[in-house]
């Protein structure tokens, strides 16, 4: 990080700036934005603070559609408006998409290389390092949550059981765990 957690938060120069970076942004990403996401806006260009980010990634991450799309369209709203939205999920959606395709075509004729698989496999594993390290990053921000240290970890290790051990999906679990974790909060908010 250049800049310590003390320096001020800057904006966004222009629409055009949310647009480059974003694009820089997706383009650092393979196999996940998230974590790339968190150094770039938090720690290098200081649009967000971490407790910030912290809460636009959990509100993002309960509406529907991809996290870091809805990240980029609550950022550029907030600086732009409707044309900041459209100019940070432009440049988060162009240039890979235009990458996806012609990444399509060399997979639709290479996809039996077995060097191929090996490669696919090999990336996934690196985007499951990228979310762990992010969260190692930003567990430090449960000091400052109201829920309290013991509450938010209660919280995160019954999602896990629900997912890893008894294999509840996705939907019931945000539905559920979701739902308990927003009332908790809640009521902490309240007192």
């Amino acid at each position: 990080m250049t800049e310590g957690d003390d320096a001020p938060l800057q904006a966004p120069h222009s629409a055009t700036d949310l647009f480059v970076s974003f694009t820089r942004l997706a383009l650092q990403g393979f196999g996940g934005v998230l974590a790339v996401a968190q150094v770039e806006l938090v720690e290098r260009k200081r649009w967000l603070a971490r407790e910030q980010f912290v809460e636009m990634l959990s509100i993002s991450q309960v509406l529907p559609g991809p996290n870091i799309v809805n990240l980029a369209l609550m950022l550029g709203d907030r600086h732009f408006g409707w044309r900041g939205a459209v100019a940070a999920l432009g440049g988060l959606m162009l240039v890979p998409l235009l990458i996806v395709l012609a990444l399509t075509l060399v997979y639709a004729r290479f996809s039996d290389v077995p060097q191929v698989a090996g490669a696919l496999r090999g990336m996934g594993a690196v985007a499951a390092g990228l979310v762990i390290s992010t969260a190692l990053k930003l567990v430090g921000t449960l000091r400052s949550n109201r829920m309290g240290r013991a509450l938010c970890a209660a919280v995160a290790l019954a999602t896990f059981v629900a997912i890893a051990v008894f294999r509840v999906p996705l939907v019931w679990v945000i539905a559920g765990l979701g739902s308990l974790a927003v009332a908790l909060a809640w009521m902490r908010l309240g007192s």
